[in-house]
């Protein structure tokens, strides 16, 4: 148990490189540290979110980055002792291709190979639920690549190893390769029939959007589906440590959101919205939310 004065880092598992969650931890533990100088945060580079979960629920890691899809079943069992110490961001699910590519739907993808992310990523788990709820596999119909790095993707799309690459979220580094390359890009997402199916099959998803001029080129807003990634703390996370954690994050969200797009969301009211149950947020992060006149007593 780390005390209330840190003697040694808060330990925070994120993913492979190249991914957003690495990028994300690493803006995060900087602007905590900033905010609150006694509270040192180390990241440290994980398979992702399947990982992360096992070693919280060890001790292993003091906190981890979760996508969604893997954070709301844990969060759904009764026994759990994992807590919310934030809510990350929303992450808009889609595909990317080049735009010199005749690819616009994803039925157009079925039996090109694609890149469905790194093994052990929650944003895999993503795309294959996603695609379950059309009725089709990742690996029957689709050439499904599972990868070794997160960052590998943007470049098996623009030298053509795949047709696509699958990710989520506001400011995803793949994405933004991608968008960025000579060729530029087009996202490829279900649509609104489509949507209408997902949402019915697996309703723990949310309808999401990604404004207009996200990504370069991208001019217009895209509607997909989607969940909420969470910085969640293992079983007996000091109280008084996750109070200033919460402290340190509010007081910080416009530095925060100036360091990283898909950061403006890691606010105090989203945490208090994403959360399935009240309960489920870390009692030290609640102890500062009613202080702060955020939540009720």
């Amino acid at each position: 148990m780390i005390p209330a004065m840190q003697t040694e880092p808060i330990v925070l598992g994120t993913a492979t490189p190249g991914g957003g969650f690495p990028l994300y931890g690493g803006v995060f533990a900087e602007t905590v540290h900033a905010a609150d100088a006694s509270l040192a945060i180390e990241t440290r580079n994980t398979k992702g979110s399947t990982e992360n979960l096992p070693l919280l629920e060890a001790g292993i890691l003091d906190l981890g980055l979760v996508q969604g899809e893997v954070a709301n079943p844990a969060l759904a069992d009764p026994a759990t002792d994992l807590r919310i110490i934030a809510a990350m961001y929303s992450s808009p699910g889609m595909f990317v291709v080049r735009a010199d590519t005749a690819f616009r739907t994803i039925a157009d993808l079925r039996g090109s190979a694609v890149a469905f992310g790194a093994k052990g990523s929650g944003l895999t788990i993503l795309g294959r639920t996603v695609i379950d709820g059309l009725g089709l596999d990742a690996d029957r119909d689709f050439g499904a690549i599972y990868l070794d790095r997160a960052g590998d993707g943007p470049a098996m799309v623009l030298d053509g190893r795949v047709s696509a690459l699958w990710g989520a979220g506001i400011g995803w580094p793949g994405f933004a390769a991608v968008a960025s390359s000579p060729q530029g890009a087009r996202f490829i997402v279900p649509d609104a029939g489509e949507i209408a199916r997902i949402l019915a099959k697996h309703p723990f998803l949310k309808r999401l959007t990604v404004a207009a001029g996200s990504y370069p080129g991208q001019d217009r807003p895209i509607d997909s589906v989607g969940s909420w990634s969470y910085v969640l703390a293992r079983p007996g996370f000091d109280a008084e440590v996750a109070y200033r954690l919460a402290r340190a994050l509010h007081r910080a969200e416009p530095a925060l959101a100036a360091k990283l797009e898909q950061a403006r969301e890691t606010t105090a009211a989203n945490t208090l919205a994403a959360a399935p149950r009240p309960e489920l947020i870390h009692p030290g992060v609640m102890r500062y939310l009613r202080e702060a006149g955020l939540a009720g007593r």
